[in-house]
């Protein structure tokens, strides 16, 4: 039977709990089923998920109902800053996630609107001890979800390190899936460059880049915090310390193709902003031209449209058709001398 709205969870701000068995499997705690204490519970784990807007949060932190206290406080702290602390073997910290929308397409391989790509500014708070993970969010995120789902398809994960780890892996393939999909969108914008063929790629291409350097500025904090706790993680387990390096060797990779990818995103800018001034510099030499030639015609016109006595072919019945004559002689002399002198420029 599905949980009613009316339903209080074991935990308060409790968004959902998973107990795994001794093969990995997990299933999610039923209302009204009591969730086991952190620790050792038989040969299995605990999953925890809470929502730390909850004001009633920092009460069961206090009671070390969400791991110990002062690691928790740490990990669960308003601070949004990407770290990771370390206290009798277990390990809190605060990392990178990607924003869920909820009109967003679940699947992070297909994003929907192409205007509405998900924010690198989410962030994954967790707790990760022996034989249990508390983790927590402010705002909705995708790895959580995505890892739920795959637990209840059947997923089998033998231990809290390794739920951590697919939980990164899930965060880092979201990141990944959303850099393809911005590289496929420069490609479309670098053809049109390099054809000169300019629509709107200016408004296009400084959000790539803008997203692009998003994308690495949280991923050089993310691989950060899995360097610094491979390299000062001596009191962790070593399966713990081998995860982190396995984490941060993918997390480098993936930060390497986002530097690429800014970089790519910088060269064609430059070469936009040449292009355009170029244009800018053919209309205006254009307009210059056009302007020479027709300055010699709008002369002869104001001479014979002046209303004094004397004036030339006043009285002659095709005046009008000599003045017109030299109007457009007057024209081609001013295009001759243009062609002459090379002010005309080259097309192209």
């Amino acid at each position: 039977m599905p949980p009613l709205l009316s339903d209080e969870p074991a935990l308060p701000g409790l968004i959902w709990a998973m107990r795994f068995d001794a093969a990995g499997r997990g299933r999610l705690v039923e209302p009204g089923e009591e969730i086991p204490a952190l620790g050792r519970f038989g040969e299995g784990f605990v999953w925890l998920h809470v929502n730390l807007n909850d004001a009633r949060v920092p009460a069961l932190v206090a009671e070390g109902r969400l791991g110990p206290p002062d690691l928790a406080a740490a990990a669960f702290a308003s601070d949004p800053h990407q770290r990771v602390t370390i206290e009798d073997g277990q390990v809190g910290g605060v990392i990178a996630d990607l924003t869920r929308d909820a009109d967003l397409a679940r699947d992070t391989e297909a994003p929907a609107a192409p205007e509405r790509l998900p924010d690198a500014a989410g962030r994954l708070h967790f707790v990760l001890g022996p034989n249990y993970l508390v983790s927590g969010r402010r705002h909705p995120i995708i790895g959580p979800d995505a890892v739920r789902e795959a637990i209840a398809e059947g997923r089998a994960l033998p231990g809290p390190v390794a739920l951590l780890e697919t939980l990164i892996g899930r965060v880092a393939a979201a990141i990944g899936a959303r850099g393809t999909l911005l590289s496929d969108r420069f490609d479309g914008i670098e053809d049109h460059i390099l054809d000169e063929r300019i629509r709107d790629e200016t408004r296009h291409l400084g959000p790539i880049r803008r997203d692009a350097v998003r994308l690495h500025r949280q991923l050089n904090g993310l691989r950060a915090v899995f360097h610094r706790l491979e390299e000062d993680g001596e009191d962790l387990p070593e399966e713990t310390r081998e995860a982190a390096a396995r984490i941060a060797q993918r997390l480098d990779a993936l930060d390497r193709d986002m530097v690429v990818l800014a970089e790519r995103s910088r060269l064609p800018q430059e070469e936009l902003s040449g292009l355009l001034a170029r244009q800018s510099n053919r209309q205006l030499q254009t307009l210059s031209v056009l302007t020479a030639l027709f300055l010699p015609p709008t002369l002869v016109t104001g001479l014979f449209g002046m209303n004094t006595k004397g004036l030339p072919l006043a009285e002659w019945d095709d005046g009008s058709t000599v003045a017109i004559g030299i109007a457009v002689l007057s024209a081609a002399a001013a295009f001759l001398l243009i062609r002459r002198l090379g002010l005309g420029g080259q097309k192209g």
